[in-house]
């Protein structure tokens, strides 16, 4: 009976039961296991009382301080150009600024990717419009404005070269499927550029939880099997880690 299955079934069928046991066996299997969150209103310090891999997650800075994000002293602070340099974008590459505020990394970048375009990517509409403001009073026009959601940064599969985090990570409600929605955009080889202040250093005057040290970073973007490339500790204040989705 087997013989005589495979004498006349046509070859288009086997090619659709051997696609059907990739999907089944390889690409199912490839589903990244969530690690869980923890809700403890109980242990509550200046976060939300949300607990991942054993990490508080901070409250989100709202458009009201969006002043504060543009504030003169953030150059010497942050060093925002040397950041973009460090890069090491091509003109063609297309960035992804998660949580982009009002645009303070977004037209830095955009400069070095003139063939390329920045997505910025933001939550609140108030900080999107901000954003469009700038570049119509700049007229630039490879800034694209993306509304994102706590839990998708919505951006297509394979669609973005590189992602840059700018002290907005530790924010993230929803830590896990933001960086499995970021994953997803980037293409094989795409780099993250992960910017936190550095919880191990005490006199960095931040509050905790807005800062982040190196191991937890590493332990939290291990879960994606995201390669720790290299960490970059020229700024004052912030760890620059880079992270590669190789495949």
């Amino acid at each position: 009976m087997i013989h005589y299955f495979l004498r006349f079934t046509p070859i288009s069928v086997f090619y659709a039961l051997a696609v059907l046991w990739f999907i089944t066996n390889v690409a199912f299997a490839q589903e990244i296991a969530h690690p869980g969150y923890e809700v403890a209103p109980e242990r509550r310090t200046t976060g939300i009382g949300k607990f991942y891999m054993g990490r508080e997650i901070s409250f989100v800075m709202g458009h009201q301080a969006a002043q504060w994000l543009n504030r003169p002293s953030r150059i010497q602070e942050e060093m925002p150009d040397q950041v973009v340099a460090n890069m090491g974008l091509s003109a063609d590459d297309v960035v992804a600024d998660i949580g982009a505020g009002s645009g303070y990394f977004s037209f830095r970048i955009a400069a070095t990717v003139p063939e390329g375009k920045v997505l910025a990517v933001d939550i609140q509409p108030e900080m999107l419009q901000l954003i469009e403001e700038q570049k119509a009073s700049d007229r630039i026009v490879n800034v694209v404005g993306v509304l994102g959601e706590i839990d998708d940064p919505n951006l297509p599969a394979e669609s973005i070269d590189a992602a840059i985090m700018v002290d907005a990570y530790h924010e993230f409600s929803h830590p896990f499927e933001m960086i499995n929605g970021i994953y997803k955009a980037l293409r094989p080889e795409g780099r993250i550029f992960l910017l936190e202040y550095r919880g191990e250093d005490s006199s960095v005057p931040i509050r905790p939880l807005h800062k982040m040290t190196e191991e937890q970073v590493v332990k939290e973007m291990s879960v994606f099997g995201l390669e720790w490339t290299e960490t970059l500790d020229f700024l004052p204040w912030q760890h620059m880690m880079i992270f590669t989705k190789r495949g």
